[in-house]
């Protein structure tokens, strides 16, 4: 136990310092819709693909013109 708090040291002092100004609210909601994305990604063929959805989920990237438009 000793030996774990003092690996999370810096951690600690760290969150002490702040004085619970930040949550981690931001950080689970990120988590959040990066799990919600990679479950949607389930069955793309290569790790680009969801790569690509995750940047674009997560990035607010524009998105890629298409090469063949339909109407």
């Amino acid at each position: 136990m000793a030996r774990q708090i003092r690996h999370l040291q810096p951690l600690i002092f760290n969150w002490l310092t702040a004085k619970k100004l930040f949550s981690s609210g931001i950080v689970e909601g990120f988590n959040n819709k990066a799990k919600v994305t990679l479950k949607k990604a389930y069955g793309f063929h290569t790790l680009n693909a969801v790569q690509i959805a995750l940047f674009q989920q997560l990035g607010a990237l524009p998105e890629h013109l298409l090469t063949h438009t339909f109407w």
